[in-house]
């Protein structure tokens, strides 16, 4: 059986580094934009994200359908890196893009661009997605190279939220607008993007070639009788749920609750405790936790380390409740933040092989090559969960008196006082919220059958089927 070698591993995990460069900065700083630069009510942003997310989550299978149904020499999944990556990064820069319109326009313009956006991110991360399964037939294999790609992943949102702010700034200083300081930050990463993929597309290569040798319609029939489908997919909704509440609600806590100008002490040492470096160090935590993931679950297991990973998460959201905002309560939001982004870490390669593994058993149960479908389903799930998170972060903030901030105000960085309401809320979307999204979530996974002693018998048998196909 084929070893992949260590730059291939590299190329693939570029792909995602590239994607969650823009998918961090949408999810963490987009709903912010919207209501604090862009200048949209609360409401209606929360139904914007909400829309947009669930057309994105909706159109996620059908790109899975169309993938699994290209031939091209250089395989199924892997050209779509190269043909869609150019038009990834205009987008996202039209989408940082405030328009001179009166409102009503500039809803429109909102609702155009992020639409294009989702369906071209679709376009291009669903492929991605799908290499996965046809890369390798090894399934430790999977979770390899499963971690390189959560670890590229979890750098490049650390590099993307790490210099959002500072790149703001940075535009700021040179005179320009709000608005285009935004947009002006969104070219430079919009920039690295870009290359990010067509490197993934140099590195890689697809070395199972599957076939789907049956209809549309039962590709998607035996998805729906796909029981480990079914609870992974609920299972990986909650876990992504858990991560865009606490990361959309960031940006607000810092604003409102720790406010602009705060400071980590240590001594004569001091540092600015700000959005951007809370969501930063939390990448770094990702990647620690993503170099966990294969001897864990190697260990234990996928589905026990998914279940205990949830136990802890449960734990430590309750515990950021209770942290006072304080010099020294800096330190233990920190502390948390890492402890829960180690675990983040480790769960979101889990789920990508799992995902793998779920693949195979529908191959192996239903007899179809639908590799690209099922890990679109992932990615649906992953929509679903940022649609459903970010438009509730909105609207809990809006019904709870929530102030927003003027361009003035937000230049200014000027403090507001919030109503109680509304600061109990903030909390609350940091803790006990996304707590009880994980508890959710080792409820749901507890019925996922694939253990790794079934998947290895599943694996031994495909591996007897492709080996007389091929010959």
């Amino acid at each position: 059986m084929h070893k992949s070698n260590i730059v291939e591993k590299i190329g693939y995990g570029l792909g995602d580094m590239s994607s969650s460069m823009f998918w961090k900065i949408f999810s963490y700083y987009l709903p912010f934009f919207y209501s604090n630069i862009f200048g949209l009510r609360l409401v209606d942003a929360g139904i914007l994200v909400l829309i947009t997310r669930i057309w994105d989550a909706v159109s996620d299978p059908m790109m899975g359908i169309i993938a699994d149904r290209t031939h091209t020499r250089w395989g199924k999944y892997r050209p779509y890196l190269l043909w869609v990556a150019p038009f990834f990064s205009l987008v996202g820069i039209l989408l940082f893009t405030t328009p001179d319109l009166h409102y009503t326009g500039k809803l429109v313009w909102a609702y155009a661009t992020y639409l294009l956006m989702m369906t071209v991110y679709t376009a291009i991360n669903v492929p991605y997605g799908a290499m996965l399964g046809v890369m390798t037939a090894d399934s430790e294999e999977k979770t390899i190279f499963s971690s390189y790609r959560m670890f590229f992943a979890y750098a490049g949102s650390f590099i993307a939220l790490a210099a959002w702010e500072p790149l703001c700034r940075l535009f700021q200083g040179m005179n320009f607008s709000l608005q285009t300081n935004w947009q002006l930050s969104m070219v430079v990463i919009a920039a690295a993007c870009l290359v990010l993929f067509i490197l993934c597309f140099l590195l890689t290569k697809e070395r199972l070639h599957t076939v789907s040798t049956v209809s549309v319609g039962k590709d998607i029939k035996s998805l729906m009788h796909n029981g480990p489908w079914w609870i992974l997919i609920v299972a990986a909704l909650c876990f992504n749920l858990f991560c865009t509440v606490r990361g959309a609600t960031v940006a607000y806590y810092f604003s409102d609750i720790i406010g602009f100008n705060q400071y980590l002490r240590l001594g004569e040492w001091s540092v600015l405790f700000y959005a951007g470096l809370f969501l930063g160090i939390g990448e770094i935590a990702n990647m620690a936790g993503v170099m966990l993931t294969v001897p864990i679950a190697k260990h234990l297991g996928k589905k026990t380390t998914f279940i205990a990973v949830n136990m802890g998460l449960v734990g430590l959201s309750i515990l950021f409740f209770f942290i006072p905002v304080s010099p020294p309560g800096f330190w233990l939001m920190l502390l948390l933040q890492v402890l829960i982004s180690v675990l983040t870490g480790i769960m979101s390669p889990l789920i990508w092989s799992m995902y793998a593994d779920v693949s195979d058993y529908a191959e192996y149960k239903f007899h179809t090559a639908s590799t690209g479908l099922i890990f679109s389903s992932s990615s649906m799930a992953q929509k679903f969960g940022g649609a459903f998170g970010g438009a509730a972060v909105l609207w809990l903030l809006a019904s709870c008196g929530y102030i927003v901030r003027t361009d003035a105000q937000m230049t200014a960085q000027v403090a507001i006082l919030q109503t109680d309401q509304a600061q109990m809320c903030l909390r609350a979307l940091m803790s006990f919220i996304p707590a009880g999204v994980a508890l959710l979530s080792i409820i749901v996974c507890r019925m996922y059958s694939l253990t790794t002693q079934k998947m290895g018998a599943i694996n031994e048998e495909l591996a007897k089927k492709r080996q007389i196909e091929t010959k």
